[in-house]
This record gives C-alpha cells, structure tokens and sequence, in this order.
C-alpha cells in the first residue's frame, strides 16, 4: 500500500504492506528499503531512501519512505496509447536496457552481499510459489500441480548472479513526462534478492502477455500490441546485457507460474474482503489462463 505524505512543503511516499498479508514474503518492506538505498548513485534509477520504520514505529508494520520522484506511471493501455508509435517502442526498450542495467551491478560493490542466496535460486523459487499457492489457493487447479512438477524437472543451472527485481514491469516504473524512454526510478522493489537474471527478463516478458490483463483490469499497459514483440524485447535483453537466452522457456514458464500464485492471493484477499479500491472482481479470473500459459512456454520455449 502506497501513499503520499507531506507536510505541506515535501513530499514524499510511504509503503507498507497490504492489509491481510496471506504471502508475507512478498512485501518485505526492510528488504525495499535496503535495496533501494545501496542502488543509490549506480547506474540504476531509484529514489531517495529517506527512513525506515519497525512494527512498533506508529503503523503497527514495516514502512518504508523515500523522496517523491516527479514523472509518469503508465499503468493501463489508454494512457500506453496516448503515445506515438515511437514513443512506444522507445519506451519498452528503455525499460529492457535499465533492467540490463541493473543486472550489470555487482552485488559486492553496492553492500548487498548476502542479500540473497543465488546458488539454488531457481529451485528454491519453484517450491516458494508452490508453497504459497497452497497458502493462498482458492481452488483446486490441476495444470497448477502439472506446472510444479514440469518446472521442477526442467530446472537448469543459474545462469549467473545479480540483483533480481522480482517485479519487473512498465507500471512499476516512474517515466519522465518529456520523454517515456527515460526511466526516473524503478519503484516496487520488496521482491528484490540476489539470484538469477534471466528470472527478471521471463517475468517482464510474462506482463506482456494478453493473459496477464485480468490482473489490471483488463487494461495493464504492459499487454499492448503496439509494444514492440516479446522476441524483439528478448533480442534487446541479449544485446545489452551479452547473456545467452537459451533456457528462455523455462524462465518464463516460471513467470507464469509466479504471477498465477500473486494472482490468486489478490483474488483471496478480495474474497476475504481486504482489498481497497476497484478492479480486484476480475484477477481471479487470469489464474488458470496463466497457468496454462506457463505449461506452453515449457513445451515451446520461445516468447510469442
């Protein structure tokens, strides 16, 4: 949960995590705030990290603040489309090459060694989500279990080391007004860790999927057809980062696999009645698309 404060001549912005929590490793609140301040003066865009705050420091939760970056967000595809053609594309593949970027930062020399365990990432990640979906299903849903199981046999070996963001997509991304292809900061760090890069790309390649839109109301920016084409952004990735996308397949059935368990947790807070604002009616509905999506990806291998 995001929130501006100010005190009449600052501002800046609180986060905290959601209200009935079901998958409290996804909101690590310290462990934002920690990233966001070591990421400070690298190559990669953040805001300011301005104070964190303990259970017991007035919100009952961890919270975070930082500074108030001035910009856009595009969320839905009407704001996407308010853009020429080449601001669109401009704009995907300056968030590709950022994420380069950040997985080009060496752990070590930003203070951040030991903020993960990247040996076994990939295996570990598999039985995480597995293990929250059966913390958070609503449902029985076989290809789930299918999906587990495939994913966990076709595990290959980290393909390197960096700073995953765990998260990545346009919408958590503050752009610059004049120019949408300048990334100000990258917001929504709680998922970040040490592990393997290509899990980042497979996710963001993921948002792009049509299957994705439930999730946002049928209206997420990410799954736009005038972006450019999942395989164009794959190629980007491969260019600026020099890293071989030969397991593509399997890191985005990961993908799928992870956004049908957030999906279903946002689906379970809205039946338990916990979430705020509108739009929350329609996630349920991606979970099993997406889980089959990810089935696919295994058996093709490449984004289409």
């Amino acid at each position: 949960m995001t929130y501006l404060v100010t005190d009449g001549h600052t501002r800046w912005v609180l986060r905290r995590p959601p209200l009935g929590g079901l998958t409290p490793s996804a909101h690590d609140m310290q462990r934002e705030y920690r990233v966001i301040a070591a990421l400070a003066g690298s190559d990669v865009p953040v805001a300011r990290a301005v104070a964190f705050g303990e259970a017991g420091d007035g919100l009952g939760v961890p919270f975070s603040v930082v500074e108030y970056i001035e910009g856009q967000v595009i969320r839905t595809r009407r704001q996407l489309h308010a853009l020429p053609d080449d601001e669109i594309a401009r704009c995907a593949y300056g968030l590709v090459d950022v994420l380069a970027r950040l997985h080009a930062v060496d752990p070590d020399a930003v203070g951040l060694a030991g903020f993960g365990r990247p040996e076994g990432y990939l295996t570990r990640q598999v039985q995480r989500w597995h293990d929250q979906w059966q913390r958070v299903r609503t449902r029985e849903l076989a290809d789930m279990e299918r999906l587990y199981a495939d994913l966990t046999a076709a595990c290959p070996v980290e393909s390197g080391v960096s700073i995953v963001h765990g998260d990545y997509r346009i919408d958590n991304a503050i752009l610059d007004v004049a120019d949408p292809a300048t990334v100000r900061a990258v917001v929504d760090w709680e998922m970040a860790t040490l592990g393997d890069p290509l899990a980042d790309l497979g996710l963001h390649l993921v948002y792009a999927d049509p299957t994705f839109s439930p999730v946002l109301s049928g209206s997420a920016a990410s799954t736009s057809d005038r972006l450019p084409a999942r395989a164009d952004l794959a190629q980007r990735y491969a260019q600026a980062s020099g890293r071989d996308l030969g397991d593509l397949g399997f890191y985005l059935a990961l993908g799928y696999f992870k956004i049908a368990v957030i999906a279903e947790g946002i689906h379970a807070r809205f039946q338990q009645g916990l979430t705020r604002g509108t739009g929350f009616d329609t996630v349920g509905r991606a979970v099993a698309p997406l889980t089959a999506a990810g089935l696919r990806a295994l058996t093709h291998g490449e984004p289409r």
